[in-house]
């Protein structure tokens, strides 16, 4: 296996584009922060520009040098030590305090990072040396759907007690998507989709909030001061971007009337100052993000390579637009950040490094057109 003459540049651009959009847009809505608290903005700031961006793309980097047939090798270590991680949640303390009803965050020496960003990139690893290493057998059970089932078992019993079901999801999706690219049957998939139909059903019927965001989305105009108060307020902030929006720093419900606007409801405020324009580029940027993805995916050297690339892209992308539908009331609201936009310095720094892997794989493509 050789290399080519180096890393895609085009992914490259993709990246550095979403990046550079996603922060300009972050610093935009913490303005509404310096309009309340000017010390949590400037700590918000500095921790998304030296964690997020900075030390990113140094991670970027470092791990683009890396070859990436280090993660097969100890790709069940990364597993194990991203479910540890995942672990300490389970342990209510300083540790992992409860924020919004959840035990999701790990804080430690003041900083604080949300553990199921490892554990996705554990998951990845562990399933696409997995299924690189089964090949063609994942065809039967034995091989292909029951381990499946087994490790979106182990990491649903992880996320499930936090509780943090819509990652948990967003998991479960990647995994059948890698799944079917390594081969996997059309009559798993449909077992696949017939158990996950069953398992949102049970979630819904025993856990009261997961309820009591199906009726806000079936019916927002009731709950629309409490519930779905943070899905009608993005939806005023979309609605009166219009098409051009009302210009870059412009919000309005940044300031007083949308939570969470640098996190959870980022694209609101995007739709709002950037209007139809800014939400469709974000889109085709994203899109063009896969598409580009996919390309080295397709000409990786082997199986493993191909693989890994599927499920970073694929879990980056799906999380991206389950918070751009839950913003806009397509699907229920869910929580999940957008990806390079979204408060959250650790988050993104842990994208960025997995970014660096896909960069690594793209080097031993053939050919970077």
């Amino acid at each position: 296996m050789s290399k080519n003459d180096g890393i895609d540049k085009v992914f490259l651009f993709a990246i550095a584009a979403l990046l550079v959009f996603g922060f300009t847009i972050f610093i935009s809505a913490s303005m509404g922060l310096l309009a309340t608290n000017s010390a949590e903005f400037s700590s918000t700031a500095f921790k998304q520009a030296f964690f997020g961006v900075i030390l990113g793309l140094l991670a970027c980097f470092i791990f683009s040098r890396i070859p990436y047939k280090f993660f097969r090798k100890y790709a069940l270590l990364i597993f194990l030590g991203s479910l540890a991680t995942t672990a300490l949640t389970f342990f209510p303390s300083h540790i992992a305090p409860w924020i919004n009803g959840a035990h999701r965050w790990i804080v430690i020496a003041g900083l604080s990072f949300q553990p199921v960003a490892l554990l996705n990139l554990g998951f990845v690893v562990y399933w696409a040396a997995w299924l690189a290493s089964v090949k063609d057998k994942v065809k039967n059970v034995k091989y292909g759907l029951a381990p499946l089932f087994a490790i979106l078992l182990i990491v649903g019993f992880f996320l499930m007690r936090q509780p943090d079901n819509a990652s948990f999801l967003v998991i479960c999706v990647t995994g059948v998507c890698m799944f079917l690219v390594a081969g996997g049957r059309f009559r798993d998939i449909c077992i696949i989709g017939l158990v996950g139909i069953l398992c949102l059903t049970a979630v819904a019927l025993t856990r009261p909030y997961v309820m009591s965001r199906i009726h806000t989305f079936m019916n927002p105009a009731e709950n629309s001061l409490t519930s779905g108060y943070q899905v009608q307020q993005s939806l005023i902030a979309i609605g009166s971007g219009e098409f051009f929006g009302r210009g870059l720093g412009q919000s309005i419900q940044k300031y007083k009337f949308l939570p969470v606007s640098t996190s959870d409801s980022i694209f609101a405020i995007l739709g709002e100052e950037l209007g139809f324009v800014g939400c469709l580029s974000v889109i085709i940027l994203f899109l063009f993000f896969v598409f580009r993805g996919f390309r080295i995916a397709i000409g990786a050297p082997d199986q493993f390579g191909g693989l890994l690339v599927v499920g970073i892209v694929i879990i980056i992308v799906i999380q991206s637009f389950v918070n751009i539908g839950s913003t806009i009331g397509v699907i229920p609201f869910s929580g999940i950040p957008l990806a390079f936009f979204s408060q959250g310095g650790t988050s993104m720094l842990i994208m960025l490094a997995e970014l660096g892997i896909v960069l690594n794989v793209s080097t031993f493509v053939k050919t970077n057109q």
